[in-house]
């Protein structure tokens, strides 16, 4: 089973790398990583997705507590949390058929980020199954290169995870 965890670090040298390196001491594969800043510049949020069953979360959980810069660790639960990444997609400018990707991505909502007369480049944001779909609609017309971020998330309710690693509700 998958697991979306949000980890609050110290924003210095090296947290990323101790991170990581407990993941892959421990056998444990990192499906999706994205970190940024949060709202103090102090603070970094990593979104790590990883597979395991209930007692592997608890260890990676555990271990992750322990390292010195990480200040929360929160388990994000199916239904309690919205996700989304982003992905770039450049393809070709017609597909055998003759259909512009120009138009297919227009028609399907999605932004072209760039055009040119052999490429078009797209651009798009949502859950998983929806950067997969947007992608198969994309094949027919020769995907020359693939870019997306890891996976980033939220939780869905009024509870606000804070720089500070406090839970605050927002009434």
């Amino acid at each position: 089973m998958k697991h979306t965890i949000a980890v609050l670090v110290e924003n210095k040298f090296g947290v990323l790398a101790r991170v990581a390196g407990l993941f892959s001491a421990r056998g444990y594969n990192i499906d999706s990583l994205a970190v940024g800043e949060t709202e103090d510049p102090s603070v970094s949020r990593m979104t790590i997705v990883s597979e395991g069953d209930e007692k592997t979360l608890e260890q990676i959980k555990k271990q992750l507590n322990k390292l010195i810069d990480v200040i929360k660790v929160v388990d994000f639960k199916d239904g309690e949390f919205v996700d989304r990444e982003l992905v770039l997609i450049r393809v070709g400018a017609q597909a055998k058929a003759g259909k512009s990707a120009l138009e297919v991505a227009k028609a399907a909502g999605y932004k072209v980020a760039g055009a040119g007369a052999k490429s078009i480049l797209v651009e798009a944001s949502g859950d998983r199954e929806e950067i997969n779909t947007l992608v198969k609609i994309l094949q027919p017309f020769g995907i020359l290169e693939v870019v997306r971020t890891g996976r980033i998330a939220i939780g869905s309710g009024e509870r606000v995870l804070k720089a500070d690693g406090k839970p605050e509700v927002n009434e």
